[in-house]
């Protein structure tokens, strides 16, 4: 399996633009930026939830901290494709990531209490303990969006 960064920190701003506020934006940003390596991608998330929907209730009070746990894929996954197992946390306007490759398989085996996790890992304990903490997790929300990366 190739080598994939599984630890983030950063900062997220999010805002909804019309068309023509993008291109605007594209404009004045096209002498300071380009397309990253990545490009224009294909995001899918599957978001799990308990029972009840006690993180996404949570998320919406708007917390000073919230945690998610998410699947995520950038392409049409099947069984054997390579996904990440999610633990997204966010604490006073900082979003802290941690995430595992897996194979599709594996990666919802594990999160829906099946089997689990094949990697033993730091992270793999992090979100068993997640996993643990909110009890049985639901697959509860499929997103999918086209994102478009850039970088100075």
């Amino acid at each position: 399996m190739m080598a994939f960064q599984t630890v983030f920190k950063r900062y997220e701003l999010k805002y909804i633009l019309t068309l023509e506020q993008k291109k605007i934006v594209l404009e004045a940003m096209h002498p300071y930026m380009q397309l990253d390596k990545y490009g224009r991608t294909s995001i899918r998330n599957i978001y799990f939830d308990t029972e009840n929907y006690r993180l996404i209730r949570r998320s919406v009070e708007k917390p000073a901290y919230k945690e998610k746990l998410r699947i995520r894929s950038y392409e049409r996954a099947d069984s054997d494709s390579t996904v990440f197992v999610e633990l997204k946390k966010k604490y006073d306007g900082v979003v802290y990531k941690r995430r595992i490759p897996l194979c599709e398989r594996d990666a919802m085996a594990w999160v829906c209490g099946e089997k689990p996790c094949p990697a033993k890992t730091q992270i793999s304990r992090e979100i068993d303990y997640f996993i643990k903490f909110y009890g049985k997790l639901l697959p509860t929300l499929f997103l999918t969006y086209e994102r478009e990366a850039y970088f100075e």
